[in-house]
């Protein structure tokens, strides 16, 4: 054994034993079994395409429900627009509502961006059923992916009034610490609860309800310690510079939504390795862990694609062959 592959050894040998570092190794791995860097940039770029028409959608319809209330079109926007610190503004400002001759016209153009919007829930119900091995059999088919898409852009509108309610807490006394840290801790509770929703609606419904709140509030946290730095960053050492233009809000635009759709995903697999068990994993095999047995076992599962099919998985060492765990959809 050379020098290199002993020290690997001997800290693959203390991450197992320790736990934290094991359950943290055991996410970073699983995340790696699931090509979630595939993942997480598909993700990322459909909601990159799907933004422009879903803040068309969201202008549209406040121009119809709020059309006589000028401070209810522009709170929404606000809180809107304070999800991307530095581009939010420059977002939400240069999206006008869809206009038509005809009311037909107008409903014809909003089905259709409704529909173009929901790639976002398709690729978020892919991303789910990868992360948690669902076999092909097992996936929903076209219909019920059609309705779960339109609960999650429910959803996402929910999520715009929590926001937008949450935004409007400075309004009501003068600014201050206080009025900060309530601010940050509401922010905390209502992103954790948009993860639990999105998770419920995208993630299969064999897997119940409670083991989604781990990576839930994970994401939930994280997400909001994501804005309240950008935020910082934007405010302290961040300048605006014409020079860039539209280039930079692009760019802006896309490494902020890949950083959230990350931690999403890294948030999914927390729901996966804790529901499953699977840690401590190993960097240098063989040995094999257990939980790299189920680990293993599930990506050849996952692989199935007809009812009739069967995929066994059997190891060659002497440790007993992996069993299904009760979890798996």
């Amino acid at each position: 054994m050379n020098p290199v592959e002993k020290t690997i050894r001997g800290v693959d040998g203390w991450q197992r034993r320790f736990g934290p570092a094991a359950f943290v190794f055991g996410v970073i791995k699983k995340f790696g079994d699931d090509n979630g860097g595939v993942l997480v940039t598909n993700l990322a770029f459909t909601a990159f395409l799907s933004l422009f028409p879903l803040l068309l959608v969201l202008t549209t319809v406040l121009g119809l429900v709020a059309a006589n209330n000028y401070r209810v079109r522009t709170d929404v926007l606000n809180a809107v627009s304070h999800q991307f610190p530095m581009i939010g503004h420059t977002l939400t400002g240069s999206v006008s509502a869809l206009q038509r001759s005809s009311v037909i016209g107008l409903i014809f153009g909003m089905v259709v961006l409704i529909w173009g919007a929901t790639n976002l829930a398709q690729a978020g119900l892919f991303t789910m059923a990868q992360v948690w091995n669902l076999p092909g059999p097992d996936r929903p088919g076209y219909f019920p992916r059609l309705g779960r898409a339109m609960l999650f852009l429910a959803m996402l509108g929910g999520g715009v009034i929590a926001t937008t309610l949450l935004a409007t807490l400075g309004n009501f006394g003068p600014g201050g610490f206080w009025v900060t840290i309530v601010s940050a801790i509401g922010a905390g509770v209502v992103n954790a609860a948009l993860y639990v929703g999105a998770f419920r609606i995208l993630t299969p419904k064999t897997v119940p309800t409670e083991r989604l709140l781990p990576g839930s509030i994970g994401g939930g946290i994280s997400y909001t310690m994501l804005q309240f730095v950008g935020t910082f960053l934007v405010g302290h050492y961040v300048r605006t510079d014409n020079a860039y233009g539209i280039f930079a809000t692009v760019l802006g635009l896309i490494a902020w939504i890949y950083l959230a759709v990350r931690i999403t995903v890294y948030a999914a697999e927390v729901n996966v390795v804790i529901s499953r068990r699977l840690w401590p994993r190993s960097i240098l095999q063989p040995p094999l862990t257990a939980a790299d047995r189920v680990s293993l076992a599930l990506q050849a599962t996952q692989n199935r694609r007809r009812p009739e099919q069967h995929v066994d998985v059997t190891f060659d060492d002497q440790a007993p062959p992996p069993k299904r765990p009760a979890a798996s959809p």
